[in-house]
């Protein structure tokens, strides 16, 4: 399971990746050589690095990729960081990296399968009672699937990856990130959000139209209004929300793309894609930078918030979509959603 807004450019992934290359490195244009090797520091008008002593951060789908290099950025500065992952074998291999990396023993593992919201739930509870603080909460993992697959939830399988258990998980730890405050939730994205559609009578495509892109989109729009309207309704809390697309990076989550695509990526990855390095310092940027000190609400590409889809910025959608996730994760307490007009959006 990789990180969760890798995708969205691929239908042109050269471009993409190359201006994604060129954007991270002209923000950075007095240590484009650090940048390369994950060590920049995230903020963009600031040499110095916060300093995270005393912070606890918990990172999902940080066995890989843009995980991992998060998580050996922020244990660098000094947080306590647990890390989460689907499968122990690689998850404690990425914990003995992180440890080497970043010279702190202040990094901890905790199993979790998104998809499973009883797996979601043990994850919460580990968490709680290891952990009274929560500074950091990013919500990295995800996945996408060639062929329509569904949980033992009985819910489409990357809908309940990417979004359904990144909101369980979010709110089952809010009180821990607002006892915190200030504290930050993460949330990552994709560019694919833009062409991403919701479909209220059928969020899963069990009437048929599935397809690998059309999933994961619908997901990551998801991912983008789920961050608008949490941040609407921690207003006043300290308890800031953003999201963002990492750029196309090269890492595992590609292999879940469809087998056509697959000559391209090899040669996207060799020579267009960003490292896992910069795509980790975007969300490390979001996650500890002082330039967005209280700032919520926001979705982000190269460290720069930009306007999102026009559906993420629809409020009645927004209402729509909390209403059955919560249906959807048995979360007691949904809020009453205004009349949203068309059940197909």
């Amino acid at each position: 399971m990789g990180g969760g807004g890798e995708l969205g450019g691929l239908r042109r992934l050269p471009i993409v990746a190359r201006q994604d290359r060129a954007e991270a490195l002209s923000r950075n244009p007095r240590r484009p050589d650090a940048i390369a090797r994950g060590m920049a520091t995230p903020t963009s008008g600031s040499a110095a690095q916060p300093d995270l002593h005393g912070k606890t951060a918990l990172i999902t789908g940080a066995n890989a990729g843009i995980g991992l290099e998060a998580a050996v950025a922020i244990a660098r500065m000094g947080a306590e960081v647990v890390l989460v992952a689907r499968d122990r074998a690689k998850g404690e291999a990425a914990l003995r990296e992180v440890r080497e990396r970043s010279g702190s023993q202040a990094v901890s593992l905790l199993l979790c399968d998104l998809g499973s919201q009883a797996s979601v739930r043990a994850l919460a509870g580990a968490f709680r009672a290891a952990h009274s603080q929560l500074h950091i909460l990013i919500n990295n993992a995800g996945g996408v699937s060639t062929e329509r697959r569904q949980t033992a939830d009985g819910i489409e399988q990357t809908f309940a990856v990417n979004h359904l258990g990144p909101f369980l998980l979010t709110n089952l730890l809010l009180d821990v990130l607002e006892k915190s405050a200030p504290a930050r939730i993460v949330n990552v994205a994709s560019t694919g959000h833009y062409r991403g559609t919701l479909d209220f009578d059928d969020l899963g495509f069990a009437k048929g139209g599935y397809w690998v892109m059309r999933a994961y989109s619908r997901s990551k729009l998801a991912n983008v209004i789920f961050t608008r309207d949490l941040a609407r309704r921690l207003a006043g809390k300290n308890v800031t929300v953003t999201s963002l697309h990492p750029g196309a990076v090269a890492t595992n989550i590609w292999s879940g793309a469809p087998a056509w695509s697959k000559p391209l990526l090899a040669v996207a990855k060799r020579f267009f894609m960003i490292t896992p390095e910069e795509g980790g310092a975007r969300i490390v940027y979001l996650a500890t930078s002082p330039e967005v000190e209280g700032k919520t609400g926001g979705y982000y590409e190269n460290d720069v918030e930009r306007a999102p889809a026009k559906l993420a910025l629809d409020d009645g959608v927004a209402a729509r979509l909390w209403e059955v996730s919560a249906q959807m994760t048995g979360m007691a307490g949904a809020a009453a959603a205004p009349d949203s007009g068309s059940n197909r959006r």
